[in-house]
């Protein structure tokens, strides 16, 4: 049951790096166990995972993030909202009508408990006449990929970026979202899709570098109408702006959003992905364009790469090579999601222990690596600490597309 007594807190995220205070998390539920074969690929996996492992390998990420700040749970949230007459009946009809469900089956969801509403709006709602062969046998679809909290919507300084999902099977996750954010945050928003209908935007792609520069890919999820969408917005509200620009490849799927291939582990330390530094292999000829916005005039700038970028604005960044110096290493690391970290901190961050060379990088960088188990525990305190990385083992959660970064949505940071 939901804990009525949770209570909202400021949102204001201006770096990626700032002391985590609170984060949004879900729980990978039954959805996730409704993929088969046939609609994985269409649920945008390239597997389907087992659940029981699943569940022990998040109980250690959450279990650290649990130890370290506040965390909110989608679920807890939405099941809290449903009680509000107005908010149901908005995000049934909007849910029916996304999937295409008939005015019975509103009718019948409206019907439903808080709680077992909350678990239809994300595990899906099975048709009660399904014949046991077809492959639509959920009338509202499952949410497969919920768990990512970062994609479809991401703190930006004080508003929450609605989303605009490249994918149908996700378009639905916005509504929960916009709803946590409007009606329990009360926070504002903003969305490209207001200014576009074409424009796209993903959370994976944007990162809070400073108060005055976002880092954004472009490639299959974000497009160049996404991020004029932002530049123009910053350029009516800012007098001086930076936006860079990392274009990325459109396959294939592990590169589909920038936290893939580059995030930040402090104020001058950087996980990045070395073909994307050096301009080879896939990323050969993939621009690196800084857009300056200064009285409202926007400019742009080819950079020699991501790194050279954020130097050339006054920082000082050190990068740490993804999957160490073996380039078929860093390949097969990247693919699970090797250079997706989380910073709880300046220097603290967590991601899965199972990219051991990239795990090696950090060591040799000067960051201590913990065991996500003991601290759990309470063996281990990461407080004690002034650079360390919390390994967490993922076998399973790797699998789905995503790490670290990709499962959390910070909502405040100092």
């Amino acid at each position: 049951m939901t804990d009525n007594n949770i209570l909202p807190c400021e949102v204001n995220v201006a770096s990626e790096t700032g002391r985590l205070r609170a984060v949004l998390l879900h729980r990978p539920g039954v959805e996730i166990e409704r993929m088969t074969p046939l609609n994985a690929a269409h649920a945008l996996y390239s597997d389907i995972l087992n659940k029981p492992i699943v569940d022990t390998e998040y109980a250690n990420f959450c279990g650290v993030l649990e130890k370290w700040t506040k965390v909110y749970y989608v679920e807890d949230i939405l099941e809290r909202l449903l009680a509000d007459g107005e908010v149901r009946r908005y995000l049934v009809e909007e849910s029916c009508d996304m999937d295409d469900c008939d005015d019975d089956l509103a009718e019948k969801l409206m019907e439903l408990t808080d709680k077992e509403l909350a678990a239809a709006l994300i595990e899906g709602y099975e048709d009660p006449e399904w014949d046991g062969a077809s492959d639509d046998r959920y009338l509202l679809k499952p949410l497969y990929n919920l768990f990512f909290t970062r994609d479809a919507s991401s703190t930006v300084y004080n508003r929450v970026l609605v989303n605009s999902m490249s994918f149908e099977v996700r378009e639905r996750e916005t509504l929960i979202y916009e709803a946590i954010f409007k009606h329990f945050f009360k926070v504002g928003t903003l969305n490209a899709m207001q200014s576009d209908r074409d424009a796209r935007t993903e959370g994976g792609d944007v990162q809070i570098a400073s108060r005055d520069l976002l880092c954004i890919g472009q490639g299959i999820r974000t497009n160049t109408k996404g991020i004029k969408y932002l530049a123009q917005t910053f350029a009516q509200e800012r007098e001086q702006f930076n936006i860079l620009v990392q274009e990325l490849p459109k396959s294939p799927e592990s590169f589909i959003h920038l936290d893939m291939v580059f995030t930040f582990l402090g104020k001058h330390q950087c996980m990045v992905f070395e073909p994307m530094l050096k301009k080879t292999g896939l990323f050969a000829g993939k621009d690196t364009t800084l857009i300056s916005i200064y009285k409202g005039n926007i400019s742009y700038r080819k950079v020699n790469n991501i790194v050279e970028g954020l130097n050339s604005l006054g920082w000082d960044m050190e990068p740490v090579i993804g999957g160490g110096s073996d380039p078929w290493v860093q390949l097969r690391e990247q693919w699970h999601s090797g250079c997706n970290f989380f910073s709880l901190g300046d220097g603290k961050v967590i991601g899965y222990r199972r990219n051991t060379k990239t795990i090696e990088a950090l060591d040799k960088a000067g960051f201590a690596v913990l065991n996500a188990e003991d601290i759990v525990s309470g063996k281990v305190r990461m407080e004690d600490y002034e650079k360390f990385v919390a390994a967490f083992p993922g076998s399973e959660l790797p699998r789905a597309g995503g790490g670290a970064r990709c499962m959390t949505m910070p909502i405040l940071r100092d």
